[in-house]
This record gives C-alpha cells, sequence and structure tokens, in this order.
C-alpha cells in the first residue's frame, strides 16, 4: 500500500489501514517510531467512547426523592435505636 506525502507533510491513511485499527475522522494518532520503521497507534480518548454504554432509564425527580428520603429516614432510625 502507497501514499504520497504532500508539501505541508500530510499523508492520507489508505482505508483498509483506518478499518483495521479503528481510525475514525477527528481521531488521533500516534507515530512511534522504532530504528527505521514507524508505526502508527489510534489514540483513543473518552470522548470516543461516547454512547458505548447506554444509560439506564431515570426515575422522576418525585420518585428520586423520595428514595433518597427513605434511605435517610431509615439510616436515622437505626442510629437512634
Amino acid at each position: 500500500m502507497h501514499s504520497t506525502v504532500t508539501a505541508k507533510g500530510q499523508v492520507t491513511i489508505p482505508k483498509s489501514i483506518r478499518d483495521a485499527i479503528g481510525i475514525i475522522p477527528n481521531d488521533r494518532v500516534a507515530f512511534i517510531r522504532k530504528g527505521e520503521l514507524v508505526y502508527i497507534q489510534a489514540l483513543k480518548t473518552i470522548k470516543s467512547f461516547r454512547g458505548a454504554v447506554k444509560k439506564k432509564a431515570l426515575a422522576s425527580f418525585e420518585a428520586e426523592r423520595a428514595q433518597a428520603k427513605a434511605a435517610v429516614a431509615a439510616r436515622v432510625s437505626k442510629e437512634n435505636k
């Protein structure tokens, strides 16, 4: 696989390579030099994992407040025994 270096020092990473290491637009990459060889590594940030985990449904504010009050009441009741 070949790519041409532009006057600005830019190259296009072939699609098969991007797909193989999971590079998508706006990703960051690292270049690692080992002697005369240069490796490219996709750098994943926390932002890249956005949407990877489904969020659980949130209860209503009233339900959350009632649950918190019950927990506090139980703790106070236990402490006063």
